[in-house]
């Protein structure tokens, strides 16, 4: 028996007295029943209402059979990549294939296609010819209308065409798949189901509505740079269920067309369906395998809201789950964590409280929730909006309570904190709340850059914004008497950043006094600005020209000057400081990254990342002919470094 998971072979379907699904649903991911899976919340909300799910996780795209597993469904196949992208979840930034799939029990690669959701429905569709197909996930979400492809290099159709399925479901889904399983039900032909918000459909005439916007056509899209960013701003500007109107993309004779996004779940509506009965972890299928290895980082956490209206650039949340915040309430959150405490495993650590951004608790002002969120206009960028409303106490007081719960050790924070919006409250009661109790020594927080240019194009408040918040976080640390450090998420090579900007990045990082063991490179994934810029070399927002740094060389050399410590480095800070015109960079100095060449070699060891100033590598240096410098002693980075060691 499967224990009240949904069923994944015939004989479990059988087992529950089932002739036939109502829908298979094809998933790119292992089956891991938990709600921070999409595929487990879109079944168990189906299941609420009373339909069938069979579940049929990765299947074989090479053999017909493996989609005949449960038969032909009644209402249609559901289909989605998984958790992430595809090509995100096979390869690196620089197209390297990955080498493990975490969400693949055991860890293995090669269960899934690539372009998962179109080589699924394809298979689908030579099995069965005339069924209906509804594709949903993170996959379909941003591919709805035509999309830059990194891994291809080209501009691709809406996955409704190379697909051949006939709806998107498009954002969270629990909305719009209850309002398709319902027409279904109700013996609506798939082709007439075009009136759903947060869904895109195939036509070959637009309907004579007059709120329906017209985008360039595809070919135009194809042949014009300039016209695909414009058309993507627009994109970007309609995706809030208030002020969205319905958008159109003309395919030689037919058009796909979007509907404006599925209406915000309310905080009820967001409880019910975390209510669900959950098994919350991989069927027991796996465990010979090794279980699903994703489970262990979202087990024992709470997703306490969805949305964000931080506006990063780089970041595809406007296109998914939208910039409104909706949250659960505390009794809800508090119930998933009693249930949690009684779980095997759990060692009392609640892991992470949060969600695209853990301390957005509400919408950023009362205007959103009626008209709306400024299609134009950010609420945290260039500077807060005057209209936004700041305040952490319902979030402190949501961790106070988890923090009482029988069983519970202790709550950390490890989703994104923005750290603007802290700065912008009155007082510094949420800083002190995390210091206090929420941070294991480190904070994580994410910066990306530093340089104005930069910034700006990223989307995140200047410079100062973030020093004035590791001054703040300091002095609170030094006032509870604590010794924790701060930890900068930072990123190469995005749209904007040259030679010059990746230097004023490094010596950030030498002031900082801490070398990243991981850095980021940009990485293009559809239906971002950022990627709008990298492909089209335009700032879609403005339409100005931005510099954008494609080549592999260049960016490993802004990558390496992050990492200027490192000795295998050298020769490349050292190229990379003479093509910025900073050999004053090269030195001894203090302020020095790297020493220059002596007699025309290279320095061996860790000397060669190394500087007479504040920045000297932990261990012993040693110089050319191997005599020995002084012992230095290993140092922590304290905070952000009050003062330079």
């Amino acid at each position: 028996m499967n224990q009240g998971f949904l069923p994944v072979t015939r004989e479990e379907m059988e087992e529950r007295g089932w002739q036939q699904a109502d829908f298979v649903y094809v998933i790119g991911d292992a089956y891991v029943d938990h709600p921070s899976f999409g595929h487990a919340i879109i079944s168990r909300v189906l299941e609420a209402h009373g339909f069938r799910v069979a579940i049929l996780s990765q299947p074989d795209w090479r053999k017909e059979e493996s989609i005949q597993v449960f038969g032909r469904p009644r209402l249609g196949f559901l289909v989605s990549a998984g958790n992430m992208d595809s090509m995100v979840n096979h390869y690196t930034v620089a197209k390297k294939r990955r080498q493990n799939d975490a969400y693949t029990p055991g860890g293995r690669t090669g269960k899934r296609p690539d372009y998962a959701t179109v080589v699924y429905c394809q298979l689908i569709r030579r099995v069965y010819k005339n069924i209906p197909i509804v594709i949903g996930g993170i996959e379909a979400s941003l591919r709805r209308l035509a999309h830059y492809d990194y891994w291809s290099d080209r501009l691709k159709h809406s996955i409704l065409i190379d697909s051949g399925a006939d709806l998107v479901s498009y954002g969270m889904g629990e909305r719009s798949i209850v309002e398709i399983a319902e027409a279904l039900e109700a013996k609506l032909p798939v082709q007439e189901i075009t009136f759903i918000p947060g869904t895109v459909y195939k036509c070959r005439n637009l309907p004579k509505e007059k709120d329906i916007l017209r985008l360039p056509d595809f070919k135009e899209l194809k042949e014009d740079k300039r016209a695909y960013a414009k058309s993507f701003y627009i994109q970007y500007c309609h995706t809030d269920s208030h002020s969205g109107r319905r958008l159109a993309e003309r395919y030689e004779d037919f058009y796909v067309v979007q509907n404006p996004p599925a209406a915000v779940l309310t905080t009820p509506e967001m409880d019910a369906i975390y209510a669900l009965p959950y098994k919350r972890t991989y069927h027991p299928s796996y465990e010979a395998e090794g279980g699903v290895p994703a489970i262990a980082e979202i087990r024992f956490s709470l997703v306490s809201n969805r949305g964000c209206f931080g506006g990063c650039s780089f970041c595809a949340l406007t296109f998914h789950q939208g910039r409104t915040v909706q949250v659960r309430s505390h009794e809800s959150l508090l119930a998933e964590a009693e249930r949690m405490t009684k779980e095997n495993g759990f060692k009392g650590y609640i892991h992470d409280v949060g969600g695209p951004t853990a301390n957005f608790r509400a919408p950023s002002c009362q205007k959103q929730l009626t008209r709306g969120v400024c299609p134009n206009r950010q609420c945290l960028f260039p500077k807060p909006c005057p209209n936004l409303a700041v305040d952490h106490t319902d979030y402190i007081a949501l961790l106070r309570k988890l923090r009482a719960v029988p069983g519970v050790k202790k709550v950390f924070i490890r989703s994104g904190l923005r750290f603007d919006y802290m700065l912008a409250d009155d007082n510094d009661a949420l800083l002190e709340e995390l210091c206090r109790y929420h941070v294991s020594g480190q904070l994580k927080v994410a910066p990306e850059h530093v340089s104005g240019p930069v910034l700006r194009r990223m989307g995140k408040p200047p410079r100062s914004v973030f020093e004035e918040f590791c001054r703040r976080y300091r002095s609170v640390n030094e006032r509870l008497g604590q010794k924790q450090f701060l930890v900068p998420y930072l990123m190469s090579s995005h749209p904007g950043c040259g030679m010059k900007e990746a230097v004023e990045l490094a010596e950030f990082v030498r002031d900082l006094g801490y070398m990243p063991e991981q850095v980021q490179d940009f990485y293009p994934t559809p239906s971002t600005i950022s990627t709008c810029m990298y492909y089209t070399g335009l700032d879609p927002r403005t339409m100005e020209p931005v510099y954008v740094p494609k080549n592999p060389h260049e960016k490993a050399l802004q990558r390496a000057l992050i990492q200027y410590r490192d000795p295998k480095n050298r020769e490349q800070i050292e190229e990379a400081l003479i093509k910025a015109g900073r050999e004053d960079l090269i030195g001894y100095g203090p302020k020095c990254l790297i020493r220059p060449r002596r007699d025309g070699q290279r320095l061996r060891g860790p000397g060669a990342a190394g500087s007479d100033g504040p920045n000297k590598k932990a261990g012993r240096i040693r110089d050319k002919a191997g005599t020995e410098d002084r012992p230095r002693k290993k140092r922590t980075i304290r905070h952000v470094h009050k003062k330079k060691q």
